[in-house]
């Protein structure tokens, strides 16, 4: 029996008009002033109507559209360095991008993503660096929490970003250094009302309930990115389904003593055959995240993007786009992933040269997809609970931060079902 399946199909239909018109172009290379405000012109341009061609691995990842005055007049206003093409340039420009012969490809925008952001309330926006690239950007985003996913409002969004969270229902591991700070306390009360509400007898179980919503919104046709501790601990939350994981400090009751034997890494999205750290006392979810130690030096930590066919693999290629190959490492509660846990279904987009560290991963399940990208924020080595927000003012050529909008992009790539 053929099964319907989705494919990603990146079309680019050049009509003898279309190349007939003059274009202005977004450079993505080095000669682009503001890389991350150049997401937002796109996305703002998605929503008037204006059609955009990605054009993947040409001059970093550049922007095409048709000469367009308000989309001119925007560029200026935001910053964005443009150029603007007669109609035989472009022509040339795309046929370059097009030929057999250059590893490069025209992938059609053609509408702008409905974004949700998972934060609880009162959530700052520099707690977490998607919600600062969004905001610098000017990409509009809506909040969504425990009860809207329960509730099943996903459904009307496109695109998902998990923030920095904890879906076993530990409280982030924070126990052992700031139990008695008053900010843990408060997230605890927030919590544990936040399940009480809604009808849960612990948070882990409200917890566990929620990645199962998402999992179910990723397989129905929905893109999925996490960042920092949301990444490894929504696996782990999945893996857990049916069995207690958590300490009594942070649920009242004994953790399952068979807990590791009842472990399913069959319902993992990205992760199989770890062990839990179940101490309430260490800051770590699991033998997943690559521990400070392993690292060693600030100086010498740096992580090489993958190169990928832009014609044969589009969807990997769009999520690498950037205007350097190399970019410096940052840190999290979970900082990068060992290889020797990845899902050998998993494409793996980045990794520590010359190690087994992996920073950027993404694959599909169902209907949808899913990235998870190691760190908490690419231009704060380390960030701490307290420290300043970072200004991306001062970080407007970002490729750490880029590697965050590509993700925003995606969804707005034209597609459509294949029969196999």
């Amino acid at each position: 029996m053929k099964k319907l399946t989705i494919a990603f199909v990146f079309l680019l239909t050049l009509s003898s008009a279309a190349l007939s018109q003059s274009k202005l172009l977004i450079p993505m290379d080095l000669e682009q002033a503001n890389h991350l405000k150049a997401y937002g012109i796109t996305y703002w341009a998605l929503t008037k109507g204006i059609t955009i061609d990605w054009l993947l691995n040409y001059r970093g990842g550049s922007f095409m559209a048709d000469n367009d005055d308000a989309l001119a007049a925007e560029c200026r206003i935001r910053g964005v360095n443009f150029e603007k093409l007669d109609a035989s340039s472009a022509q040339s420009i795309y046929a370059l991008v097009q030929s057999e012969d250059k590893n490069m490809d025209a992938v059609r925008l053609e509408k702008a993503p409905k974004i949700a952001v998972y934060v609880p309330p009162g959530f700052q926006p520099w707690d977490d660096a998607v919600t600062l690239a969004l905001d610098y950007a000017e990409v509009p985003y809506e909040k969504v929490w425990d009860d809207e996913v329960l509730s099943g409002k996903l459904a009307k969004y496109d695109w998902l970003h998990l923030h920095h969270e904890d879906f076993t229902g530990q409280y982030g591991k924070f126990y052992g250094p700031s139990r008695n700070e008053p900010w843990y306390q408060a997230q605890v009360r927030l919590l544990e009302g936040e399940a009480k509400k809604l009808g849960y007898a612990k948070v882990s179980e409200m917890k566990k309930a929620v990645a199962r919503k998402i999992k179910d919104y990723v397989a129905n046709g929905g893109f999925m990115f996490a960042m920092c501790s949301a990444t490894d601990s929504y696996d782990i939350a999945l893996a857990a389904e049916n069995t207690d994981i958590c300490d009594a400090v942070f649920d009242g009751d004994p953790m399952d003593p068979d807990f590791a034997s009842k472990l399913d890494f069959k319902k993992d999205f990205a992760f199989e055959n770890y062990k839990l750290e179940t101490s309430p006392m260490v800051y770590e979810y699991s033998e997943i995240d690559v521990q400070p130690s392993e690292i060693g030096s600030q100086d010498n930590d740096y992580f090489t993007l993958f190169d990928f066919s832009a014609k044969f693999d589009p969807v990997p290629t769009m999520l690498t786009q950037d205007h350097v190959n190399v970019i410096k490492g940052f840190m999290g509660q979970t900082t990068m992933f060992h290889k020797r846990f990845i899902k050998k279904n998993v494409t793996i987009l980045a990794e520590n040269q010359g190690t087994e560290f992996v920073r950027y991963l993404y694959s599909n399940y169902g209907r949808g997809f899913f990235a998870f990208y190691g760190g908490h924020d690419p231009e704060d080595y380390q960030h701490q609970v307290g420290d300043p927000p970072t200004d991306l003012r001062l970080h407007k050529q970002s490729p750490g931060y880029r590697l965050i909008l590509n993700n925003v992009l995606f969804p707005a790539a034209k597609k459509k079902k294949l029969k196999t």
